[in-house]
């Protein structure tokens, strides 16, 4: 693509698989198991990243010589779906003036709203030199390519410093997450609620278990072909009944399970020893990310305990400190998961397009956040125990 200095090179690389992925994984920010290079291999490999889907692989890698010394997983998008940060409105506004939005460039997990970081190094390199080199790259390969913008999407901290600090704009979001105050078990995660949101939890989960359902946790290499038959079906059903395309096949389900290990996780509900929900989760060392629910019919409170509490329990359990289960719902509040705001930030490459995308965040941040921050003292969790909670 472009040389940075006589040793280093930037270059845009059209597969994961053209990556040797020792070296790959090797960079720091692949604990996370999103950005493992076998997770996403297994995208691309199994057409889940496609032309046909909208998302085009364009990596960026940084070398020094042979040695991957930076890299960042980026897509060519013909579209906006499976990206959880909604531009569709700064779409039509380019359509409305005879521009085309799309293709445009986005430095993201495919489908997956889960905050990490955006920018891999190598530890024994200058990180902010690595840092200026991938913002500029993603850039120039924006312009170079006449594509009208570059988005990085659910930055991590550092990678939004970075970004903020080479020149992109920065937008603001929000999820729910639960934070682990290191308790003992689930009686002490509800002994900080009010009385009326903990027995209310109460209640959700005795209606599970006076239905009869048990509930199983199983780690990737436990799974077998013919539960992700199953649980597959589960996923289907689940999104066509949304009106959207289940595009992750059992293949790659599977393939997943089996390179990921116990960095996948399944809770999984039982009624007479038969499979009747799931969720499906992946996890690092210190986050545990809920991705899948399906089932094969609705159980009263069913969807609460296997997507939620399980992963609670989970949590606490294993000593993780935080769990991600999803974009959006504002009903997790009352379940004990508080408003974080997450990150993005974007480059358009238009400056009359920038400025006003500029002027509209500056109203939209600041909104965002105070949405939260009234959230979270709507939440479930009495005022002197919320004060000592870990928060972010």
């Amino acid at each position: 693509m472009f040389a940075v200095n006589q040793s280093m090179e930037l270059t845009a690389i059209p597969t994961i698989d053209a990556l040797d992925a020792a070296q790959w994984n090797a960079l720091n920010g692949t604990c996370n198991p999103f950005l493992r290079h076998e997770f996403l291999s297994a995208l691309e490999r199994h057409g889940v990243v496609s032309a046909e889907n909208g998302w085009v692989a364009q990596h960026l890698a940084l070398w020094d010589g042979d040695t991957l010394i930076a890299a960042a997983p980026a897509y060519l998008k013909g579209n906006s779906w499976g990206e959880f940060v909604f531009d569709f409105a700064w779409a039509h506004a380019y359509e409305r003036n005879g521009l085309d939005y799309y293709p445009k460039l986005v430095i993201a997990v495919p489908y997956s709203p889960v905050t990490g970081p955006r920018m891999l190094y190598h530890p024994d390199y200058p990180l902010e030199q690595l840092q200026q080199t991938l913002a500029d790259g993603a850039r120039q390969l924006a312009n170079d390519q006449n594509l009208s913008s570059v988005h990085w999407l659910f930055t991590d901290a550092q990678t939004t410093r970075a970004l903020q600090t080479n020149g992109y704009s920065l937008r603001s979001g929000c999820q729910y997450h639960w934070r682990n105050a290191e308790y003992t078990d689930f009686e002490a995660f509800l002994a900080g609620m009010s009385s009326k949101k903990r027995k209310n939890i109460r209640r959700e989960r005795r209606l599970v278990s006076d239905q009869g359902i048990q509930l199983r946790t199983l780690h990737g290499h436990e799974t077998t072909e013919a539960l992700w038959q199953t649980l597959h079906g589960f996923y289907q059903k689940t999104f066509y009944e949304h009106g959207n395309l289940p595009v992750i096949s059992q293949a790659c389900f599977a393939e997943l399970a089996a390179t990921l290990g116990d960095r996948l996780v399944v809770f999984l509900a039982q009624l007479d020893d038969e499979p009747i929900a799931a969720a499906i989760c992946l996890r690092s060392d210190d986050t545990l990310y809920g991705r899948y629910w399906g089932c094969a019919q609705d159980y009263d409170g069913l969807h609460f305990e296997t997507c939620y509490y399980q992963g609670i329990e989970y949590c606490i359990a294993h000593g993780i400190d935080r769990y991600e289960p999803g974009a959006q719902g504002e009903h997790k509040v009352a379940r004990g998961f508080l408003p974080v705001l997450t990150q993005s930030a974007h480059y358009l490459a238009d400056e009359r397009f920038q400025s006003a995308v500029d002027d509209f965040l500056a109203r939209e941040r600041p909104a965002v956040a105070q949405w939260a921050n009234d959230l979270t003292h709507e939440g479930p969790y009495r005022a002197e125990i919320l004060e000592q909670l870990p928060r972010g």
